[in-house]
């Protein structure tokens, strides 16, 4: 136990050591109006790497517990995403959709989608491939992100809008520790006193309970899978307080079963997060580099 204890301490510092310099690979642009929906703006950060770009990006879901407040950019610069990301040359942009009890699950998911369009839009402005994009987010912003690759949006050639033109489809999704089906997390109701407000706002009220659970399986990533998705990498600890592991085991298993590509890489004692993420951010970086 006290060797595991040291490896993980040295893990941390080895990851924080790297910066600490200050000498960040990225300039950022802080609190980007990428859409306004029904006279709300939506925000993302842009993270430009200071060195070489590689030609790819990166959009990470910047939500935890559903709330998408600037503290989640910070808890993602603490587990060196920006970093690691930056570092190798990708493009970061950290959408943040809103948080609960101003809106619900699905229509974070909504807002996702315009920023993945937004960026598909700027592509050329920042020298990236469209075709080429990754997605990733972790507890909250990983459930968001699974729903909202699984369930892509075709464009319209005839919109008049040039960003509803485009799909919301990614390459690639790489997340953390996320709910994915909340059907088997509840019980087989849908019904929770934590969840009832991301389902709807204002919570459950006076919707039925063929209703609770219709919202449910919508929100749930693991029961929307159709067919063919993007591969799929998954990091999920083994003593996680929050989300069980058995949410990311399901997702794998509706993923293979449709055919497509899905690894869960399970962390030893690994909890909500685990001190040496970064270790395994940088690990998700490679596979973006092979996936992408």
């Amino acid at each position: 136990m006290r060797r595991m204890y040291v490896g993980l301490v040295l893990g941390v510092l080895a990851a924080g050591m790297a910066f600490a310099q200050d000498e960040k690979p990225y300039e950022q642009v802080v609190d980007h109006v990428y859409v306004t929906h029904e006279g709300a703006d939506f925000y993302m950060d842009i993270f430009t790497p200071k060195g070489k770009k590689n030609g790819l990006a990166i959009i990470d879901v910047a939500s935890g517990a559903w709330h998408a407040d600037r503290g989640k950019i910070d808890d993602h610069e603490q587990a060196q995403m920006y970093n690691i990301f930056c570092g190798k040359g990708y493009m970061v942009f950290a959408v943040r959709p809103g948080s609960r009890g101003d809106y619900d699950v699905l229509q974070m998911a909504a807002r996702i989608k315009d920023g993945i369009r937004w960026v598909k839009h700027h592509a050329a402005e920042y020298g990236i491939d469209p075709k080429r994009i990754g997605l990733t987010g972790a507890s909250a912003g990983g459930h968001l992100a699974s729903l909202t690759a699984v369930t892509p949006e075709q464009g319209s050639a005839d919109a008049p809008d040039p960003l509803a033109k485009l799909d919301t489809s990614v390459k690639a999704v790489g997340i953390f520790f996320p709910p994915t089906d909340f059907i088997e997390w509840t019980g087989g109701t849908g019904k929770s006193e934590r969840l009832g407000d991301i389902f709807f706002q204002g919570g459950y009220g006076t919707h039925t309970d063929e209703e609770i659970k219709a919202r449910a399986t919508e929100a749930s990533p693991a029961l929307q899978i159709k067919g063919k998705t993007p591969p799929f990498l998954i990091y999920h600890g083994d003593a996680d307080p929050l989300v069980p592991l058995r949410q990311s085991e399901i997702l794998v298993e509706a993923l293979k079963k449709h055919g497509n590509q899905a690894e869960l890489i399970v962390v030893p004692g690994g909890a909500h997060p685990w001190p040496t993420i970064p270790e395994e951010v940088a690990k998700l970086a490679d596979w973006f580099d092979k996936t992408l």
